[in-house]
């Protein structure tokens, strides 16, 4: 049985350099009697990796010295889960600390994209990864606009997650609450995710959103607008259909949903 996508890809934040060495043993350790491939990747070379652990560097898992290509970076790992299962491993775990890969506002948005697409990857293959972000140091923006592509984050101030659906590129998933701290996140996200039309409708299957505001369903509006397409809000929310009469939004349809 496949483990659930929440359990597969984690962004998680840490304050504090060995709660990183605690939660990393802890989950390398458990990949390891799963019978996973598991690797770290972060700068140095950690001497407290659990026994049987690979140590990678940083700037041999991705490209050192430039933003990331988020396509050749999920070939990448694609072809390293696919090694791993050659070699007898029931798949491959990583956790990255990626926090030297979003210093800067290029490689932020690099590695965002990355996200999106690695999302989608791992939703369907034998693989799991931690994205770790020293949040002193990435800043509250990175943490953010990284751990809403995520299906599980311990980043407490993000309550929303939009990913794309593996199955077809003409739906998102929409999760969580879609309030006023989203302002900013939210399309950040759709720029990243970037679910593309199909048949002149973009999909958002969000059964699982638990709030939305106007101020998200006219971020919907503009990416709708932008793509020459109707948004389809597929939720139990029915605010959000009185919303969508009340601000005359032409662009999104509301469809109930369980």
């Amino acid at each position: 049985m496949r483990p659930e996508a929440a359990d597969q890809h984690i962004c998680w934040t840490y304050d504090d350099r060995r709660e990183l060495r605690a939660y990393a043993r802890s989950y390398l350790a458990a990949g390891i009697a799963a019978g996973e491939r598991v690797w770290f990747a972060g700068p140095g070379d950690p001497g407290w990796l659990p026994a049987g652990a690979e140590f990678v560097s940083l700037d041999s898992t991705y490209a050192a010295g430039a933003a990331v290509d988020p396509h050749a970076q999920v070939a990448a790992y694609a072809a390293a889960t696919e090694a791993a299962l050659a070699a007898g491993h029931t798949g491959l775990r990583v956790f990255a600390d990626c926090t030297a890969l979003v210093r800067t506002g290029a490689g932020l948005d690099a590695f965002a994209r990355y996200e999106a697409l690695v999302d989608r990857y791992i939703a369907v293959a034998p693989m799991r990864a931690v994205c770790a972000l020293y949040r002193p140091e990435a800043g509250d923006r990175a943490v953010g606009e990284l751990a809403c592509l995520h299906p599980a984050t311990n980043a407490g101030d993000v309550r929303f997650a939009l990913r794309g659906d593996p199955g077809s590129p003409g739906t998102a998933l929409l999760s969580g609450e879609l309030d006023g701290d989203a302002e900013r996140l939210f399309p950040a996200a759709l720029g990243r995710v970037q679910p593309q039309p199909e048949n002149g409708q973009i999909v958002f299957d969000a059964h699982r959103l638990r709030f939305v505001d106007h101020r998200a369903l006219l971020h919907l509006q503009r990416y709708a607008e932008r793509h020459d397409a109707t948004a389809v809000l597929r939720t139990p929310l029915t605010t959000a259909t009185h919303l969508v009469e009340l601000l005359r939004l032409s662009r999104i349809r509301v469809e109930a949903a369980r």
